[in-house]
């Protein structure tokens, strides 16, 4: 089949309506109702699969991840567009449902706000888990303009609800404008996460960073969110709040190379917002991330 054909499920996979038998899938979220700046991240999934048709073969890994794990898109999970935290309860239980057979999910958002209620059905299966968070913010805040649930508060509620194994919590990329000097450093001041500001990544290869958070993630269950915006808008300009100065396209594939041999439980790349994406550059970019992704889950050989 040429690329610009078949069917638009995430790598042209075969379309499964659960996760019987499979040991990794992909599902979207097609939720933005938390956005704070530009939205459309509701489009995301559908680009992210448009822009995925690639080959099977990972040249920089060496792996095939399909002669490894039974993977299929199952499509996305139902929301409601009008009512937040109903929305977030629905895709708890749905995740519930997802993980509930040890397969691992590779989310497609969808703004940030959905990794809250994925995390709460992770603690459900696994108990809290370690996270490896790439954002050009924090995402910390106790609320948004009067709102406990939004793309900026996802982990504050995470470690409200004690979904995190907080000594075993990282920040990569954090950056950009304020409203306090402290913003960014949130994390680590008052919950003893580990935060790496984007200036610590500017020049440098992210490989040695990677081999240490390997050692403090250990061999605990590791959940990994990608937000787009942790790359500089010059790579992925179609996003909701870029921030210059942010990672590059190579690193970000250092940090997801560098989870091989982790205890991964799921993963998320969020907030790619198409109406901003003129060339469809940031959502190709996420798809290949999104394959990144499945190539270094436990079991790929």
């Amino acid at each position: 089949m040429p690329r610009p054909g078949g069917i638009a499920s995430f790598m042209r996979l075969p379309i499964q309506k659960d996760t019987e038998g499979l040991d990794a899938c992909f599902v979207g979220i097609p939720l933005d109702t938390g956005t704070s700046n530009r939205s459309g991240a509701r489009y995301g999934p559908r680009h992210l699969r448009s822009e995925s048709p690639m080959r099977p073969f990972n040249q920089g890994t060496g792996v095939n991840p399909f002669l490894s794990l039974n993977v299929a898109d199952i499509g996305d999970v139902f929301v409601t567009m009008y009512d937040l935290p109903e929305a977030c309860r629905q895709i708890k239980r749905q995740y519930s449902d997802i993980v509930k057979t040890g397969c691992i999910p590779l989310t497609m958002g969808g703004d940030h706000t959905i990794s809250y209620p994925i995390l709460q059905a992770m603690k459900e299966k696994y108990g809290p888990v370690g996270l490896i968070h790439v954002d050009a913010h924090p995402d910390l805040q106790d609320e948004v303009l009067g709102s406990r649930i939004g793309h900026g508060t996802p982990f504050k509620r995470a470690y409200d609800e004690g979904l995190l194994a907080c000594e075993r919590v990282v920040q990569i990329g954090l950056r950009g404008t304020a409203l306090s000097e402290n913003d960014c450093n949130i994390g680590r001041i008052s919950k003893g996460f580990r935060v790496v500001g984007v200036e610590e990544c500017w020049y440098r290869s992210l490989t040695p960073l990677m081999q240490e958070i390997r050692q403090q993630m250990a061999d605990g269950p590791v959940y990994l969110s990608f937000d787009i915006d942790s790359i500089d808008p010059s790579y992925c300009p179609g996003t909701g709040t870029p921030e210059i100065g942010g990672l590059t396209t190579i690193q970000a594939m250092e940090i997801i190379r560098g989870c091989k041999g982790l205890n991964l439980v799921g993963c998320d790349l969020v907030e790619v917002s198409p109406p901003y994406d003129h060339t469809g550059t940031t959502a190709f970019t996420g798809a290949h991330l999104l394959f990144e992704m499945l190539c270094v889950l436990p079991g790929v050989r």
